[in-house]
């Protein structure tokens, strides 16, 4: 993992001094400044400011009014018909539950509040906060209740049930409305998902935790739970209520640390957050960690969300999983959605995004981070929203849209995901509730040393299961067909980025982090049990031993692989990307850098990335990186292009280096696109590479040789690996029934007549099926135009060889004729 760009790791840049929501997101202050404003309208909680000043004074002067004892009588034989006699119950909230409710720290303001069965009759209470009335409503009578100030109203009504259902008409100031009360509610999170929680193994978990609009006890509404065991109390927070929770506690499910509120006429497009008291009784405003759709930054508000989309993609998701990635061709355009088309929505880039891939012969693409973060300078890697694709170009269903067409397209979707950090942002979730809660207890080990960041506690189960449901949740509810973690060797390592003395060991005195390794074993094989044809990518920079190796298959090191289906190849890209930054007479002295993965290239399934890690701040676009003049900084490029898609592993490119863009990647304006105006001179130069791009993908698909034995050591061997002197490297790749591809790659800008190779003797002739010289990818036009006959001529270990014309700083492909 390189590390991230100041645009990227600035604290401040993220949102880390906590963006202001302009919708409520600032808490108490917010909820004044309504208060103040707030007009005659029927919203749940509104007021004016005069009316909250008399709910202030009244708190004080009818505490004595609320508890003088309501006379009852002799229970009816009709749950509503009236009772005589005299038995006096009280009937109104108590003093410590009143002073809790007001405080925000009661855990189970429905064992309060609502309707309850005493002596007598029935117990109604009701909170709400600047009302003026409060009306008991069921079909067969209708009962004002008591005034006992501070937005407490009840009253005893002689019934012998509580009513099956019954209703709330409230009275404002200028406004009166009729509503479900929340408090007469069973929970609406069962056991199961309860006992599922406690273990941390709810694969489903979105599904349990958040907002969800339900039906609940044949009422419409959205059941609101969050995860928050330190918390002395919970409030809901929203548009609904003028982001004042005051009058909306949420309750305690036992020793879950879950809080539940569902509330009744609350539905999809809501604004909410949760106002959690901490346990030394501040208060947080916090945006929800489950949310599945967010404002659009620097907003930061939660939204209620239920999706719509009805799924096209049925031939792709049914065949997806017929081979196995590593034994499947897999070529993959890198992509940063908001600037690949700057000012394009999901939708939009659905109608462009999936023309143009499949057109380039990809057959992947790979999304940087599509979930919620706080700045959009950046690419994306420090998450605050990791249920919810980020809200700049859409909705979530906008989102599927995008990934349906691409399916539809014949292109698969993977996705970067960081489970690795988050940012400190004081909305979000660093010390959630109060405490060290997603991240680890101990400071050493929260603490990020590279972004200023907080790295998760992997050992606590909820907050595995939290990252652990989120892999599955991309995958089932957005068909994600893969996902490619990032930073995973930050995770593995305790001293990562650490000088002594800043990190401890583990129990074994070692420096991994058991946790962590934990953790992406779990991850990985619940991805691929519940999600067949998925497959994970690690972005690991070290020589950790078996991440691609399955889970339950221990090491020479004593651990079980980690479970990925497929690695970056780190190794490869900075040596090869090393050895072509050399001026040619010079690359001699570095031949091995090209030839050393080879020797570790069956150690793990690999990838080979050419990302935009390397390509961005100071690092130079691909083809900038190549010495010599403008034509041989082309030429090399088609070179290294060539010789990149016939080594063995996948392939990636990030955007605008398909067309040899000459500048630096922008966020802030994306891929140079003009380059490929016909109006522009050099336009030829680019559209050369990009043809070049789409025919090696193209004969890539089409030859199992590249593709079918990436990960067998049979499937490839040396012709020359030893001509330092020529810049020369020539191998072969072999499919499952032996067929060969001969791909020769040559780093010098001169011609070399008659270059003798030895090749198998069971081939009767050669053909140039792709040579990067070629004059419509701009080069010059060096070819090999006829079949090449193998002769009785001793080479490279072999007893016949051919004769081949090398192109100057060009690399051919020959298949048997």
């Amino acid at each position: 993992m390189t590390p991230r760009p100041p645009s990227e790791d600035s604290p401040k840049k993220n949102g880390a001094t906590g963006a202001k929501n302009a919708t409520g997101a600032t808490g108490a202050k917010k909820s004044a400044a309504v208060k103040k404003t707030a007009v005659k309208k029927a919203a749940e909680g509104k007021t004016t400011a005069k009316k909250a000043a008399a709910g202030k004074k009244a708190a004080g002067s009818k505490v004595a009014k609320a508890a003088k004892p309501t006379k009852t009588a002799k229970v009816p034989k009709k749950a509503s018909e009236p009772v005589t006699g005299s038995a006096p119950v009280f009937a109104g909230v108590d003093p410590a539950d009143r002073e809790r409710l007001l405080n925000g720290t009661h855990h189970d303001p429905h064992g309060v509040l609502g309707a309850h069965p005493v002596p007598g009759g029935v117990a109604f209470r009701a909170f709400r906060p600047y009302a003026l009335a409060v009306t008991v409503v069921t079909d067969d009578l209708r009962a004002e209740l008591h005034d006992d100030g501070a937005g407490f109203f009840s009253g005893l009504l002689p019934l012998r049930a509580v009513p099956d259902s019954y209703r709330l008409s409230v009275a404002y100031e200028g406004s009166e409305q009729e509503t479900e009360d929340a408090y007469r509610f069973l929970p609406a999170l069962g056991e199961f998902d309860l006992h599922l929680l406690g273990e941390g193994r709810h694969e489903e978990l979105w599904k349990a935790l958040g907002a969800e609009p339900m039906v609940h006890q044949g009422v419409t509404g959205t059941r609101f739970t969050v995860w928050a065991p330190n918390a002395r109390g919970v409030r809901l927070a929203g548009t609904f209520n003028f982001w004042d929770g005051t009058g909306f506690p949420m309750r305690s499910l036992g020793s879950s640390g879950v809080w539940e509120l569902f509330v009744p006429a609350i539905g999809e497009g809501e604004l909410y957050k949760f106002d959690i008291t901490r346990p030394d009784g501040t208060h947080t405003l916090r945006a929800d960690p489950m949310a599945r759709r967010t404002e659009t930054p620097p907003n930061t508000s939660s939204i209620v969300h239920a999706s719509h989309h009805e799924w096209r993609d049925e031939t792709w998701m049914s065949g997806r999983g017929a081979r196995a990635a590593h034994e499947a061709p897999f070529s993959v355009y890198e992509v940063h959605l908001p600037s690949w088309r700057p000012g394009l929505t999901y939708r939009q880039l659905a109608d462009q995004l999936p023309a143009y891939v499949s057109d380039l012969g990809f057959t992947h693409v790979e999304l940087m981070p599509v979930a919620e973060h706080p700045f959009g300078g950046s690419w994306g890697y420090q998450v605050t929203g990791f249920y919810a694709p980020t809200a700049r170009l859409g909705t979530p269903d906008d989102f599927k849209y995008l990934v349906d067409a691409l399916h539809r397209a014949g292109i698969g979707v993977l996705m970067d995901w960081v489970p690795a950090h988050f940012p400190r942002d004081d909305w979000a979730l660093a010390e959630f509730d109060g405490r060290p809660l997603y991240e680890h207890e101990d400071p050493q080990r929260a603490a990020h040393p590279d972004w200023g960041t907080l790295e998760f506690d992997y050992g606590r189960r909820e907050v595995r299961n939290f990252l652990v449901a989120n892999a599955v949740y991309w995958c089932e509810e957005f068909h994600i067909d893969g996902l490619r973690v990032d930073a995973v060797a930050s995770m593995l390592y305790l001293d990562y980025s650490r000088e002594p003395g800043q990190w401890s060991p583990n129990e074994h005195g070692g420096r991994e982090n058991l946790d962590a390794v934990a953790f992406l074993q779990e991850m990985n094989a619940t991805v691929y049990r519940r999600n067949p044809g998925v497959v994970t990518i690690a972005e690991e920079s070290t020589a950790w031993d078996g991440v691609t190796r399955a889970t339950h298959h221990t090491g020479p090191g004593g651990f079980g692989g980690l479970g990925f289906g497929l690695k970056w190849n780190m190794g490869w890209m900075h040596d090869s990307l090393d050895y072509v930054a050399h001026d040619p007479i010079h690359r001699k002295y570095h031949h091995h850098e090209m030839t050393f993965s080879m020797v570790y290239a069956y150690s793990e399934n690999y990838v080979l990335p050419i990302s935009h890690d390397e390509v961005v701040h100071g690092k130079r676009s691909l083809v900038s990186k190549m010495p010599g003049d403008w034509w041989q900084q082309r030429a090399t490029t088609r070179a290294y292009l060539g010789f990149m898609w016939a080594h063995p592993g996948k392939q990636l490119l990030f955007m605008g280096q398909e067309f040899a863009q000459g500048a630096e990647w922008s966020e802030a304006h994306g891929p140079d696109w003009w380059l490929l105006d016909p109006a522009y001179p050099a336009e030829p130069d680019h559209r050369g590479i990009r043809d070049l791009v789409r025919d090696l993908n193209t004969a890539y698909r089409h030859t199992p040789a590249l593709w079918q034995r990436d990960t067998d050591p049979a499937g490839f061997t040396w012709i020359a690996g030893d001509a330092a002197e020529d810049n020369v490297f020539a191998f072969l790749r072999h499919d499952t029934d032996g067929t060969p591809l001969l791909a020769v790659s040559h780093f010098s800008p001169v011609v070399r007549h008659a270059y003798r190779l030895g090749v198998p003797e069971d081939i009767p002739a050669w053909h140039e099926s792709l040579n990067t010289d070629t004059a419509r990818y701009g080069g010059s036009d060096t070819l090999n135009p006829h079949p090449v006959k193998p002769e009785p001529h001793p080479s490279h270990g072999r007893p016949t060889s051919i004769q081949l014309t090398l192109p100057p700083l060009a690399t051919i492909w020959l298949r048997p004729a």
